[in-house]
């Protein structure tokens, strides 16, 4: 592998960071070369340590071995970190630093990330902090070295660097709303660790376009969402879908205008497969790949696509079928002719990564298909993380349910 002159003059500029400021946050679009990037700038060191996603790892394996680069490193997922041969480190890498983002409460991985000794840190992503700049702060926090090492929790650097306001959640209790981030402020105090990259400074030329394809799914779909719209409760043979919360609502009309249900007993049912058979005739023909959001939908791809895909991401002779988390990070699919949201995510992060998947297939203009039921909760979603871009939280589906 030969580095692009960009990536090399990143190199040089990433080392010079790390040896003043011992870290360093590589905030470069998808498909812009960060892990080789990362990689390199790493090979001083006598002992590296990469986290990634799970099904990021061959990827990176392989950028490794296109380096030349395969003694000195170690490999690992977010999950197995507990599961290390060492603690101690000279430098490890954070892919999809994003995910450490959470906000006000310490997120798990990052616990388990502080337990590890090293002092210098490189961090990637290409959507550091989609919804929220609050997001950065946790993110940092895995470097004792961090721009707001002095501020020891999230609510003391809250005090400077959020407009804290209030907000009202489940049975009118109010609590803080931390989300509104002095975005300008944050930006001056780590500037200086920080390198960006966007596609057009790479010179991509794919231009990305959503198309929405809607489905009339079968009759019993909106028999049972207006039903539990109404009564909050449908009984039926196969068992009883209950939504006496607002959360359980939102979670459970998701479900429904897709095709399935999970039921109270935590049983699930397949009520519709409207929307596997459409992309099935609409792609005749092609191999592209679907993002699906519940365990139950890709049991309805399965049955209607049959033998013709898999959940393997390496296969190309069939479509490939994934949830949002597995493969809208750090997973190249330019094998596949279009890519497909069977589902829509709540999330602004996964729309954004899922849908720049496409930035990996061979072509100028790219489009990227939704399939929302029609009358369905999709487009509801849709609006709220791609317009608003914002998390279609409870708020947001209370103002569109009138609840």
């Amino acid at each position: 592998m030969i580095l692009r002159d960009y990536q090399k003059k990143a190199v040089t500029d990433g080392k010079a960071i790390l040896k003043k400021y011992n870290l360093l946050y590589l905030m470069w679009a998808v498909r812009t070369g960060k892990t080789a990037t990362a990689l390199t700038i790493a090979k001083d060191f006598d002992s590296v340590l990469f986290i990634t996603k799970k099904k990021a790892i061959g990827s990176v394996l392989s950028d490794a071995k296109a380096l030349r680069y395969t003694d000195r490193l170690e490999v690992t997922n977010y999950e197995s970190l507990h599961k290390l041969s060492a603690l101690k480190w000279d430098i490890v890498i954070i892919d999809e630093a994003h995910r450490l983002g959470g906000y006000p409460k310490k997120p798990k991985s990052l616990i388990d990330i502080k337990k590890l000794k090293c002092n210098y840190h490189i961090l990637l992503s290409g959507t550091p902090c989609p919804e929220s700049w609050s997001q950065i702060y946790h993110q940092l926090a895995v470097s004792k070295y961090s721009p707001f090492n002095n501020y020891t929790t999230f609510y003391k650097w809250a005090k400077e660097f959020v407009t804290i306001k209030k907000k009202f959640i489940a049975h009118g209790m109010q609590v803080n709303d931390y989300s509104n981030a002095n975005i300008e402020t944050i930006k001056r105090e780590i500037q200086n660790i920080v390198l960006t990259r966007t596609q057009k400074e790479t010179g991509f030329k794919t231009v990305i376009k959503d198309k929405i394809l809607t489905v009339e799914m079968k009759p019993i779909t909106y028999q049972i969402a207006n039903r539990l719209l109404k009564d909050e409760i449908v009984k039926g043979k196969s068992g009883i879908i209950l939504a006496d919360t607002a959360v359980k609502m939102q979670q459970k009309l998701h479900q429904i205008y897709s095709g399935s249900c999970k039921l109270e007993d935590n049983g699930t049912i397949i009520i519709d497969t409207s929307k596997a058979d459409f992309i099935k005739q609409y792609f005749k023909g092609k191999k592209i790949a679907i993002f699906y959001k519940f365990i139950a939908e890709l049991e309805i791809l399965k049955s209607i696509f049959k033998d013709d895909i898999t959940t393997d991401i390496h296969d190309k002779s069939k479509n490939i079928a994934g949830q949002f988390l597995s493969i809208r990070e750090g997973v190249n699919l330019k094998h596949c002719d279009a890519l497909v949201f069977y589902n829509i995510d709540f999330s602004n992060v996964s729309y954004l990564q899922a849908r720049d998947r496409a930035n990996g297939l061979n072509v100028l203009e790219s489009e990227v298909y939704f399939v929302f039921s029609k009358r369905g909760i999709e487009e509801k979603i849709y609006k709220t993380v791609t317009i608003d871009k914002q998390k279609y939280n409870l708020t947001a589906f209370k103002k569109d349910y009138l609840l």
